[in-house]
């Protein structure tokens, strides 16, 4: 069993090193101490969404938190590919949850999308909530994962926007149930192991992907795949694309 994982700041967790004493405080302190109730004895993680994780044990309750031992630090390199999610808006909560999943699968960035048929509509006063209840399930998700790193999340973007990423993406794969393209010949579309590349997986809302939104992203450079005979989800496809690339490209190994 790995040990549970809490959030700092960059700020908070930089200074310290093997044998330093450190209070966790805050909502994160809050919760080890009163719901987890974390006894002394009891390891612990602390990381800061940037690669950062402390190790710790805890030495005993603090008032605001709990007082902890630190045992060892490191620093958590990045992945070698920047494999972002951009997963449309959904109806019924199956965008968050497939952002939720696809943070558990390792994503490095989701990006929210305002697709045609997107029944669920972030107008502009809106778009800040939205957000930030992604940004919420990111976080959760993370710590569940016990994750170091937090993956980010972009502010919404319309066809357009998501034409300039499929242009600046070294491969950006479109999930569509119509394309020829299928899993035996995802292989040869991934950059090498070892390279250095941002791949984009876009997702479309419950509705589909218009062929208007088909037309224009593949005219940028994205890639129609199919992942198997049957129609998933919303909330599915993405974390199912991640599954296999994260398996392709050796990031399980």
């Amino acid at each position: 069993m790995t040990e549970p994982v809490f959030l700092a700041t960059p700020a908070e967790l930089a200074p310290l090193a093997a044998g330093s004493s450190w209070t966790l405080t805050g909502a994160e302190g809050h919760h080890a101490r009163t719901v987890r109730r974390l006894a002394p004895g009891e390891p612990i993680d602390v990381v800061d969404g940037d690669g950062r994780r402390v190790s710790c044990t805890v030495e005993a309750p603090a008032p605001d938190g709990l007082q902890l031992q630190v045992e060892s630090v490191e620093d958590e390199p990045g992945n070698v590919h920047e494999l972002v999610l951009v997963q449309a808006l959904a109806k019924g909560g199956r965008d968050e949850m497939a952002v939720e999943a696809a943070t558990e699968l390792g994503v490095d960035g989701v990006v929210p999308w305002q697709a045609e048929r997107s029944i669920v509509r972030w107008k502009a006063d809106k778009a800040p909530k939205g957000r930030g209840k992604w940004e919420a399930a990111v976080r959760s998700a993370a710590k569940q994962s016990r994750r170091a790193r937090i993956p980010s999340v972009d502010v919404p973007v319309g066809l357009a926007g998501l034409v300039e990423r499929c242009s600046d993406a070294d491969l950006a794969l479109l999930l569509h149930e119509s394309a020829t393209a299928g899993i035996s010949n995802l292989q040869l579309m991934l950059p090498a192991a070892d390279s250095q590349a941002r791949i984009l997986l876009i997702a479309g809302p419950e509705g589909g992907i218009s062929d208007h939104e088909v037309d224009v992203l593949t005219a940028a450079g994205a890639m129609p795949l199919q992942l198997g005979k049957h129609v998933l989800r919303s909330s599915t496809a993405g974390p199912a694309a991640i599954a296999v690339v994260n398996h392709l490209l050796g990031r399980w190994s």
